[in-house]
């Protein structure tokens, strides 16, 4: 990995540690408040799982404390919606790095990009990935595009733009069906693997009533599912896969992770869902696994860290569902799940992630001192006379000099 030996102990700067901040956006309720007054025994079924998950200020909050744990001067700074608040912020005193962690402005999680482009802007830096594969990873269909224009497998798919398939899309039942432009499994549901005509018409005219087009039909591979974490640079590290156990999932629920596994502590089907890790693969799929995930990780431009969904075909093939830039970094979950296992513990992880932006800092300070220092280089005796010589006036005529050094009789009577 290309994570700095000394991620634990941050290099200050003038003397200071570097100051961090850990910027959200968040307006509203927290759905996650209720938990907190849900008795348990009040469910149909008994939770394996605590109900009580942290609010999202509480998991923003929890990455600057892990921050300052490790000696940076770290903050969590919620902008609320407020555009100007955060310009302020990026022109009035920025900090050394920003830890991005802005998913959607104004409610659309599109404008995503647009926040790291205002980073760029005013040059300040920042963690994660830059605004091209945060908008391309989240176009799911361009996404798949350029995964199999640089050989990476992905499912067969089509990109529906009305609640209709196109004639003769060849793809083969069981298909899934998802909506283009979302993340985090939004509009994944118990219904989302179709086996035939009449399902998969149905389910394009729920999804197009739910969330628009475009919809994303591709076939499912009904197959173990990993989760691959990356983190680093040229190239990034791939830290032991998780592999999901849909085992114990309700009957005749598809074995996919829909959005109530995922989020929902209310639901059944997230107190069935389990992580395994490290997967217990063998070494030669997982070699293809991680240099799939290389491959995708720098094929869409991912940066610092990321989270893959992949799924392990019939033909023993690793198949690239999703890539997600700037995954969620909750203690013990998912991401950091793997990192755990990888022996780094959680404040280390966000401690190489911030260093990663701190050296792309240094790199930039170094190009403006060295464009500054050429600037103001003082030229070289040979760049002196050329100079002179090319301003040298031409030397008066004298007596006796060839008559057809003299100006053309045209050329005096122009002047």
């Amino acid at each position: 990995m290309t994570a700095p030996d000394t991620a634990s102990e941050p290099q200050p700067v003038a003397d200071r540690p570097p100051s961090v901040v850990v910027l959200y956006n968040f307006h509203g309720e927290d759905e996650y408040e209720r938990l907190k007054d849900v008795d348990p025994n009040t469910l149909a079924f008994e939770p394996e799982y605590d109900i009580e998950v942290s609010t999202v200020i509480e998991e923003y909050k929890a990455v600057a404390s892990g921050l300052r744990r490790v000696g940076y001067r770290a903050r969590a700074v919620n902008i609320n919606e407020d555009l100007g608040r955060l310009e302020r912020l990026l022109r009035r005193n920025p900090p050394d790095v920003v830890f991005n962690l802005v998913e959607f402005l104004h409610d659309d999680a599109e404008l995503e990009p647009a926040v790291a482009a205002l980073y760029e802007l005013h040059q300040v830096a920042y963690t994660g990935s830059p605004p091209f594969a945060l908008s391309l990873c989240h176009k799911k269909g361009l996404t798949k595009q350029v995964l199999l224009q640089h050989g990476v497998p992905t499912p067969k798919f089509v990109l529906v733009h009305e609640p209709a398939m196109p004639k003769r899309p060849k793809l083969r039942f069981p298909l899934i069906v998802k909506p283009a432009r979302e993340d985090a499994s939004s509009g994944v549901e118990e219904g989302s693997v179709v086996h035939d005509e009449a399902q998969l018409q149905r389910r394009l005219a729920y999804v197009e009533h739910e969330f628009g087009t475009p919809i994303l039909v591709e076939e499912f591979i009904d197959g173990p599912e990993l989760h691959v974490a990356l983190l680093g640079n040229d190239p990034p590290e791939v830290l032991p896969p998780i592999l999901w156990d849909f085992s114990d999932l309700p009957e005749g629920h598809p074995h996919i992770i829909s959005f109530a596994a995922k989020w929902n502590p209310l639901a059944e089907v997230y107190h069935r869902l389990h992580s395994i890790c490290p997967a217990p693969l063998p070494p030669r799929v997982l070699r293809k696994v991680e240099r799939a995930a290389i491959k995708a990780f720098e094929a869409c431009g991912c940066r610092d860290y990321a989270r893959l969904d992949i799924r392990i075909g019939q033909d023993g093939k690793p198949y690239v569902l999703e890539i997600n830039p700037n995954p969620d970094l909750t203690e013990g979950v998912s991401f950091m799940e793997a990192a755990e296992v990888a022996e780094y513990t959680f404040e280390d992880t966000l401690a190489a992630i911030v260093e990663f932006a701190l050296e792309r800092k240094a790199e930039l300070e170094e190009l403006k001192r060295e464009r500054l220092r050429q600037r103001h280089k003082p030229p070289s005796p040979e760049a002196v006379s050329a100079t002179l010589a090319a301003t040298e006036p031409p030397s008066p005529r004298r007596p006796g000099d060839s008559a057809s050094d003299a100006p053309a009789q045209n050329d005096v009577g122009a002047a």
